[in-house]
């Protein structure tokens, strides 16, 4: 058992087995998976786990070169506004696009992580970095 990071099992399997430009997407409740993109299901009750906690487990754990999110984000979801600010300052690339081509990006995902979160937009597809 490990002592501390990121306790879920597949998810550390799906992490571990990444190669640099892979994609893995972490979304609310209600973004659809694609057919064929295995779902990472964590959603327990609406809000639980949050995107926010989620999101963090995971980039401590994956080298993450750039980051995708829906454009709607600044009207509509302002604390992932607040994490793509962040993520600019850290030297990670931030790309932007209509909600629909994330959802056609995703679709070539290794996995989606399906959190509890049902704030609007709350999606990020994360592109796999390396770390040499």
């Amino acid at each position: 058992m490990r002592r501390a990071g990121l306790l879920h099992a597949e998810l550390n399997r799906v992490i571990a087995a990444m190669g640099h430009t892979d994609l893995l997407v972490i979304g609310d409740v209600g973004l659809p998976v694609p057919p064929g993109v295995p779902c990472i299901d964590l959603a327990v009750v609406p809000g639980t786990p949050s995107f926010a906690a989620v999101f963090e487990a995971v980039y401590a754990e994956l080298a993450v070169e750039r980051v995708t999110v829906a454009n709607d984000i600044h009207a509509k979801n302002h604390a992932l506004v607040a994490v793509a600010e962040r993520l600019a300052r850290d030297g990670v690339a931030v790309d932007e696009c209509a909600h629909d081509e994330l959802k056609r990006i995703s679709e070539r995902a290794v996995a989606v992580v399906r959190t509890g979160e049902t704030a609007p937009y709350a999606n990020i597809v994360l592109h796999a970095g390396v770390t040499f």
